[in-house]
């Protein structure tokens, strides 16, 4: 697919997929008092409070009390998230950037990356947990759960703003896009691609945490890695906009994913052959702990 191509069937193309029969022209945006409202930031923003809304809730599952995820942690999650996932665009792109500096904070017009915002969103987790004395491998078992639910429903702003598409293929769920006047070209939608492979790994880490089955602090966190890292290693392969290594032809977010996947994986390994004990639990020390406490209160 030549970069002409690419550059015209953007936000202003009609989508269609054959295989549902379907045929869709959204608009990228709306106006409110003459103000460009972008759906790609409105889906970011839904997707970022129903994660909150569900960590919220879940928080006491993991030992953390409601108030130290929300407000506390996410006043100062969210900024640098946003923060990170831009340094990590730039960083990639940088001679363009060096070139005009100032569209460096031009973020309406695109350019973050989820790898620089999960990289971000660690190290505040890390720092937060360390200062509030909460274990840092349970939050993460939290905070994975939101990001599954962000990148949910977030990829969905991709497929408003017709980007992170992959090549051109003829496959049975292959998606148009047609642009005005134009010949439509069927690519893979790469978008939804990664939108199920998250609801997967969703459904799989609620159903398998609420049946008992995690045994130590760190371990719905570890299955993310692997099975995020897994996914966006197949699915960066497929996309025509991945970020590159200088001049090397390595995609950055697939190494980095296949990376991710294979730590993850051989920490799983190791620690399935170790013996755990359910009163290791963040969640169970913190019982244990408010039970010593009230006894001795008792006395």
């Amino acid at each position: 697919m030549t970069e002409t191509v690419i550059e015209t069937i953007q936000r202003d193309s009609v989508i269609s997929f054959p295989l549902l029969g379907l045929e869709l022209n959204p608009p990228a945006s709306f106006s409110v008092f003459g103000f460009p409202i972008y759906f790609y930031g409105v889906l970011i923003v839904c997707g970022f409070l129903l994660a909150m809304l569900y960590c919220t809730r879940r928080a006491p599952i993991f030992g953390i009390k409601p108030d130290d995820f929300f407000p506390d942690m996410i006043l100062w999650l969210l900024p640098l998230v946003i923060v990170g996932a831009r340094i990590y665009y730039i960083l990639f792109r940088l001679d363009d950037y060096l070139a005009h500096p100032a569209s460096m904070l031009a973020i309406r017009d695109g350019g973050l990356a989820i790898y620089g915002g999960v990289i971000a969103g660690a190290l505040v987790v890390f720092f937060f947990c360390r200062r509030r004395k909460i274990s840092v491998p349970a939050m993460l078992d939290l905070v994975v759960y939101g990001l599954l639910i962000g990148q949910i429903i977030g990829r969905w702003g991709n497929f408003m703003n017709r980007e992170a598409f992959g090549a051109e293929t003829d496959i049975f769920c292959r998606m148009g896009l047609t642009p005005p006047g134009g010949t439509t070209v069927y690519v893979h939608p790469t978008f939804l691609y990664e939108s199920l492979w998250n609801l997967i790994g969703l459904i799989f880490l609620i159903v398998w945490e609420r049946r008992g089955k995690r045994k130590y602090d760190g371990q719905c966190a570890l299955i993310y890695f692997f099975w995020y890292g897994l996914g966006r290693a197949w699915i960066e392969g497929l996309r025509t906009d991945s970020l590159y290594i200088g001049n090397t032809g390595l995609r950055v977010s697939q190494l980095l994913s296949l990376v991710l996947c294979v730590g993850a994986l051989t920490v799983l390994i190791v620690q399935s052959r170790r013996r755990h004990d359910p009163r290791d639990l963040f969640v169970n020390r913190n019982l244990n702990k408010t039970e010593t406490e009230a006894e001795e209160t008792g006395r």
